[in-house]
């Protein structure tokens, strides 16, 4: 993100110049400026034709006009927005991405593929959305809160952010959510005790580490993840279940800490294929990419084997040391990281020989790891610092470079009732990081090259554990490659702004898009108007909020004799309730207690409708005190 802002003034004043630019056949733009080649292309998910409503995929493939080659490792940006209809179009796109990039209020387009929205698991059973882009009156960037029925233990999300899966041991059960409309899909019966959740490369199927107490029930469960339903429930041994995957999804491997066991299983069949002795108590489980190998840490025995994926023979084995555990590989697979809570140590493997590389002093205690594309995170329980290891200074017989800041004023353990998630989230730009302390329930964000934290934020009246992000914005699918999929936000003709910096390239491609009889029809049933002026409220004063039900904005919609208001204080408060009566022809009011000073949310409800609160559009208010700003 700020990457492209850095072009923004030259953008806008600089016009562009050897520019060509070919239609072909639908949703096939290619556009050819100062010898780079820049290939649009939409590719419906659902149907034959763009529509709105629906999936799609956007790509983007930048490279050289003359050779053909691709121009990897860029950061491009992309908005989607009505179409301008302005006689100079280019001129016009280059003035609304300029906008798009300074964040203004108001100024926003249908959808933002330069974003991402940060989400914070609660003790209590609840998911805080945050979009750190935007705020509600100046007092929280909170977006929305997600419930769940029980406490969450872990999550994991799809590779393209559309989905997240949540587990809650207590209630038996992992939440299947859309992390698009933030809604809970389904309760997926999981097991006994469902605990640790790994979702298989190819997205086909979630498993579920179920710790139950005894023999009957330890093992794994397995998610359809199309269906939402379990399709295997295995035992496999006592104990705590880590879980990995070979890069093609063909083999699961599933550890259970107290049998001292790995277990693989064949994913086709969803079968067992071999039962694996590594040592007495496997802690982590981790696939190198690059080896074609399975590394297994033992903490009683100190050691790491090294299985080969496809074979499932044993290559080696690494004395690494008693108390290691927790194990993972930096995104490339070259090096991977034991963590040794014991003492406080980091062990480095370098995969391409299977040697230990470095032996590295971290945050004391340290319990998670997480990497962004230059650096490794360390977090300590008994530490409030995060270490940072300089990836590119990795390799035998150099000196690693390790730094850290403090993300917060106390210790993680003294929290207490941590999950297993994890509290260290790198953030969309890849260049960053998201730090949860539980201790003082605020979510720091770290920009890498900074002394300390930028910002937190606060998560009023809930308990923060941990961290992820979901992404909004283009990913490198292959070496040149730009993309996302998306819900098509609106029919008709839209603006595909396209950013890139380095060289300077801005253009709106052109993207026709059919309008859905389904929405249609869902929007001809109900629509709401909120018959407010302005959004700024006094608290504590008495507030009769009104509002106008009608059916596709036209037909008053009367007679409702359930509506209900729900409203809360951001960025979370414990929800209210009030019945809403009608004062007038479709025209209803409830009254509404604001007590206290800051911003609102509030949805409508109704069961005779099969209305759920939040499928209308809320509303936001800001109480202000009395005689205050």
């Amino acid at each position: 993100m700020l990457s492209l802002a850095l072009g923004i003034s030259i953008l806008i004043d600089r016009p562009p110049n050897h520019t060509a630019i070919e239609k072909g056949e639908s949703g096939y733009h290619r556009l050819v400026r100062d010898g780079i080649a820049v290939d649009f292309t939409v590719l419906p998910v659902e149907g034959a034709q763009p529509t709105e409503g629906r999936f799609a995929d956007l790509r983007f493939r930048l490279s050289d006009a003359a050779s053909g080659q691709p121009l990897a490792g860029q950061v491009p940006g992309a908005w989607l927005d009505l179409a301008a209809g302005n006689d100079d179009p280019q001129t016009a796109c280059r003035s609304r991405i300029g906008l798009y990039l300074k964040g203004l209020p108001g100024v926003r387009p249908l959808l933002d593929l330069t974003s991402y929205h940060l989400l914070i698991l609660n003790r209590d059973p609840s998911i805080t959305v945050v979009d750190p882009l935007t705020s509600v009156g100046g007092t929280t960037s909170m977006l929305t809160r997600i419930p769940l029925r029980r406490t969450p233990m872990d999550w994991a999300r799809s590779a393209d952010g559309t989905r997240l899966y949540v587990s809650m041991p207590d209630a038996g059960e992992v939440a299947a959510i859309d992390a698009e409309r933030f809604q809970v899909l389904a309760g997926i019966p999981a097991g006994r005790r469902p605990v640790r959740l790994a979702l298989q490369p190819d997205g086909r199927y979630l498993w579920v580490g179920n710790d139950a107490d005894g023999e009957a029930g330890s093992g794994v469960t397995v998610i359809d993840t199309r269906t939402l339903k379990p399709v295997l429930q295995a035992d496999t041994g006592r104990g705590h279940h880590e879980i990995a995957f070979s890069a093609d999804s063909r083999h699961a491997f599933v550890t259970s800490r107290e049998a001292g066991s790995l277990t693989v299983f064949d994913v086709a069949s969803l079968s067992r294929a071999r039962e694996i002795r590594t040592g007495p108590q496997p802690l982590g489980v981790a696939l190198s990419p690059l080896s074609g190998a399975v590394y297994i840490s033992d903490g009683e025995a100190g050691t790491l084997s090294v299985i080969d994926a496809a074979s499932l023979e044993t290559r080696k084995t690494l004395e690494v040391g008693r108390g290691i555990g927790p194990l993972a590989f930096a995104p490339d697979g070259r090096y991977g990281f034991v963590l040794n809570t014991a003492e406080n140590r980091v062990t480095v493997i370098d995969a391409a020989s299977d040697e230990l590389v470095h032996v590295l002093e971290v945050a004391a205690e340290p319990y998670q790891i997480a990497f962004t594309r230059a650096f490794a995170y360390v977090r300590g329980l008994a530490s409030s610092k995060v270490s940072m290891i300089d990836l590119a200074s990795l390799g035998k017989g150099r000196e690693p470079g390790v730094l850290g800041f403090e993300a917060g004023p106390a210790a993680p353990r003294l929290a207490g009732d941590l999950p297993l998630a994890s509290s260290l989230a790198p953030a969309g730009d890849d260049a960053a990081l998201f730090v949860v302390n539980p201790v003082d329930n605020t979510t720091y964000f770290y920009m890498e090259g900074m002394n300390a934290p930028m910002s937190g934020y606060l998560n009023r009246g809930h308990t923060a554990r941990a961290a992820t992000v979901v992404p909004r914005s283009l990913r490198e699918l292959e070496p040149g490659l730009f993309g996302a999929r998306v819900r098509l936000p609106a029919a008709g003709r839209l603006d595909v702004a396209f950013l890139l910096n380095q060289p300077q390239i801005a253009h709106c491609f052109a993207l026709e898009v059919q309008a859905n009889p389904e929405l249609h029809r869902q929007r001809a049933r109900l629509q709401v108007e909120y018959l407010v002026d302005g959004h700024d409220v006094v608290a504590g004063a008495p507030l009769a909020l009104r509002f106008r039900l009608s059916k596709g904005g036209e037909e008053p919609r009367t007679g409702v004799t359930d509506l209900r208001v729900r409203y809360f204080r951001a960025p979370s408060s414990p929800p209210r309730e009030v019945a809403a009566r009608e004062v007038g022809e479709g025209v209803y009011e409830a009254p509404v207690e604001l007590a206290q000073a800051g911003a609102y949310y509030l949805h409508l409800g109704a069961a005779s409708l099969g209305l759920q609160f939040g499928e209308l559009p809320y509303l936001g208010l800001r109480a202000r005190p009395a005689g205050g700003q």
